[in-house]
């Protein structure tokens, strides 16, 4: 096959400012600087012109464009807003009462940027070439997946609700107008701002065309900060399919066997421990070449704990499920994945009571942003007037815990593993292949 293109979404405003760093060609004229688009009765108002699309081509292959007021992390701790640069094609277009600025590229040099974005560009290099071909499979499992989404008239559901019962997931099929978004809800791309490491640009240039393969499809590569010791299955995260790449893994040297943490006694005494893994490590120096630096604000990810006073939690509940509970009982899980991940969860209040799932959802229903992970236990304070004075969360890992565990694998890298053979710890019975 070709190099495909990819189309990313960045940011949507009412109004966007941006900068053409050189010579763009728009409307059939040459176009520089400062610009700004405003959307106005459906349409862009650009140049005191209202358009349905704008698209602005760059006239040399390194021009670049920069986009102001673009939000990174977001709902995260760390969400704040910059100033990001990008090479490629910008487009304009309209979508939900915004203008979207969407960038157009090929996707070996949206992987440079993506690499650099996920993670400190000075990490070990089998462990970038690692995340190169993950990056790149997953991109091109999305492509692939809106292109056939497109061609249906039905589209699946991510949400189903009732009376008791409240399930959503995010993932990719949110995105209509471009194939992925710039941030952590897809992957994280910064444009040019983040890619100014020649490591990264060898990793993927090391890896040019290669995919994770299972059978004759490109694999839904999925990964996340850190499973905790065991990497979880797709089903417990987002539709109920089963990829046999994403199954559970032990995160560690040799031992294969997996506790049983379906079961609530078994998760909670794995949860509670600290057992031997790849990601298990407060290395300092290992930490520093994976994190960014605002991803370094969370020291305590392998095990962690949250406590609420029963004030503070039934407030967060009431507004992030826009429903009284009224005082917080118990939360009972409902459901566990092979992680331990709660994949559907009973929150119990004095005055109604909801499952409410998947991970995500439970994250989000349970922090200010997101709980680090959905693999927790619970631990409660005397009661007072039929509700505990106190709830206590005690966790396990950082993110959805699906496929590759970057900590995990950058740990790997720095013992010596080769690329492959990291890939293939996190992904079982795939094959590693060069499409273009």
């Amino acid at each position: 096959m070709k190099e495909p293109e990819i189309h990313v979404g960045i940011v949507s405003a009412a109004e966007i400012h941006f900068t053409l760093n050189a010579p763009f060609a728009a409307e059939g004229r040459t176009v520089c600087d400062r610009q700004q688009a405003t959307f106005e009765k459906g349409h862009i108002r650009w140049n005191g012109n209202l358009y349905r699309e704008l698209t602005f081509t760059p006239m040399k292959e390194d021009a670049s464009f920069s986009l102001q007021n673009v939000t990174i992390g977001i709902d995260f701790h760390w969400e704040q807003q910059e100033t990001q640069t990008f090479t490629g094609t910008l487009r304009l277009i309209t979508a939900e009462g915004k203008v979207t600025a969407v960038n157009q590229l090929a996707v070996e040099d949206y992987l440079v940027s993506v690499i650099s974005s996920e993670m400190n560009a000075n990490s070990p290099a089998e462990f970038l070439k690692a995340h190169a071909v993950i990056s790149r499979s997953w991109v091109l499992a999305q492509i692939n997946k809106r292109e056939h989404l497109d061609k249906q008239s039905d589209h699946p559901s991510s949400s189903f609700e009732t009376e008791t019962e409240h399930i959503r997931w995010y993932d990719r099929e949110d995105h209509s107008a471009f194939d992925v978004c710039a941030d952590d809800h897809c992957q994280r791309y910064q444009g040019i701002t983040k890619a100014s490491s020649p490591t990264v640009a060898e990793a993927v240039r090391a890896t040019c065309g290669q995919v994770l393969m299972y059978g004759q499809d490109i694999c839904d590569a999925r990964f996340s900060k850190c499973c905790g010791g065991i990497s979880e299955e797709f089903r417990y995260c987002w539709e109920d399919k089963d990829y046999p790449y994403l199954h559970a893994v032990r995160d560690n040297k040799g031992q294969n066997e997996l506790p049983d943490l379906t079961n609530e006694q078994e998760a909670e005494r794995w949860i509670c421990q600290t057992p031997e893994a790849f990601c298990n490590t407060n290395d300092p120096q290992i930490l520093s070449l994976v994190l960014n630096h605002y991803d370094r604000r969370t020291t305590d990810f392998f095990r962690w704990k949250v406590k609420y006073t029963q004030k503070e939690l039934s407030e967060l509940v009431r507004r992030k499920m826009n429903a009284d509970y009224g005082k917080i009982v118990r939360l009972i899980p409902m459901e566990r994945g092979r992680s331990g991940r709660i994949s559907k969860l009973k929150i119990i209040g004095t005055r109604r009571s909801c499952i409410i799932g998947k991970e995500l959802e439970i994250r989000k229903a349970l922090s200010e942003t997101h709980l680090l992970s959905s693999a927790f236990t619970v631990s409660y304070g005397q009661d007072k007037d039929g509700a505990p004075k106190w709830l206590e969360l005690t966790g396990a890992g950082w993110g959805h815990g699906v496929g590759l565990c970057q900590i995990g694998a950058a740990v790997m890298g720095k013992q010596g593993y080769g690329y492959r053979d990291i890939l293939l710890h996190y992904y079982k019975g795939a094959s590693i292949r060069k499409v273009y």
